[in-house]
């Protein structure tokens, strides 16, 4: 007897039809993002405009993958960025932020973030750019690479400057590779605009341009508190105000890189308080005196008493 079924006898399997509708809260509990976001809400003082934005990018990929999973047609977004602001104002911290959040949303495979600057993409000789660069697109593949002071790529001025090279390669993975790669360009906002100018690949392929603002006094002074909370420190309350007073004034001088100029402010405090504990031979000091910064340990700065900054690397 022949078991043999014809083809009309043969059991047919579909797919399953998408679904026709979709709860979005419930999309953004599943994906994993809802405690990223708490984090930075808690963890990264100021920053209004850039949270929101941030925000906005999550809702914009949960809506892109529930179109996805109802099977309408759809197109993956673009997720290259643009990070402008002045040095200190939490770009990288971000960046690594977004990186997390990509992945948890399905957007890169790794979730790694691979910072670099010119010297890590740019050669000093023929032949050299290429394999330089092609070596960091290789490590930063599956995750977001971030180039900090993206302007100093392109140098005309220079005619023998391989940076042109680097750019051609980047702008070539950026476009083949944008399911597998986030490209964030980080700068000061009037070079990178100039920079973009030059380049117009760079813009085309940028959708996200998120702007970071300074941090006020006040906020730096808070960013001043969870720093020292780190490593078991805390300014009195008169030190308190003598800190705000610096960040008003370090503001007006040269170099001034928000949170980056505080914490070496308070690492020079931490130096002073340390003589000042040594110095004062009174016998045995307290876990209190060990962990607390006071307004003299401030107010010996140059700040104060030269109206110029500490020593301090330009940034």
């Amino acid at each position: 007897m022949d078991d043999t079924m014809t083809a009309e006898e043969q059991p047919q399997t579909t797919d399953p039809a998408p679904p026709q509708s979709v709860d979005l809260a419930a999309v953004f509990e599943d994906s994993g993002v809802k405690d990223v976001l708490k984090e930075i809400d808690e963890t990264m003082i100021g920053l209004a405009p850039v949270k929101q934005r941030i925000r906005e990018m999550v809702a914009l990929l949960l809506v892109d993958r529930a179109r996805r999973d109802m099977g309408l047609a759809t197109e993956a977004p673009t997720l290259h960025m643009s990070f402008t602001g002045n040095p200190g104002t939490g770009k990288t911290t971000v960046a690594l932020k977004m990186a997390e959040l990509l992945h948890r949303l399905g957007y890169v495979r790794k979730g790694h973030l691979v910072s670099v600057t010119r010297d890590d993409l740019v050669g000093q000789y023929i032949g050299h750019t290429a394999p330089k660069t092609r070596e960091v697109l290789k490590k930063a593949m599956g995750g977001v690479l971030f180039i900090d002071e993206a302007y100093y790529l392109y140098r005309p001025e220079n005619e023998r400057d391989y940076g042109q090279e680097a750019i051609e390669i980047l702008l070539q993975v950026m476009e083949n590779n944008r399911d597998d790669l986030v490209v964030i360009l980080a700068g000061y906002g009037d070079r990178m605009d100039t920079f973009f100018s030059s380049n117009p690949g760079f813009r085309s392929r940028i959708a996200h341009h998120i702007d970071f603002p300074d941090y006020s006094d006040e906020e730096l002074v808070r960013i001043a508190d969870v720093m020292l909370a780190q490593q078991n420190y805390h300014l009195d309350e008169e030190a308190k105000a003598v800190l705000l007073r610096y960040a008003g004034l370090r503001r007006a001088q040269p170099h001034f890189a928000n949170a980056r100029s505080i914490r070496n402010a308070l690492d020079r405090a931490r130096l002073r308080q340390a003589n000042r504990l040594f110095s004062r031979n009174e016998g045995p000091v307290s876990a209190e005196d060990l962990s607390t910064i006071r307004a003299e340990d401030l107010l010996a700065s140059r700040v104060f008493t030269l109206g110029e900054p500490d020593s301090e690397p330009a940034s």
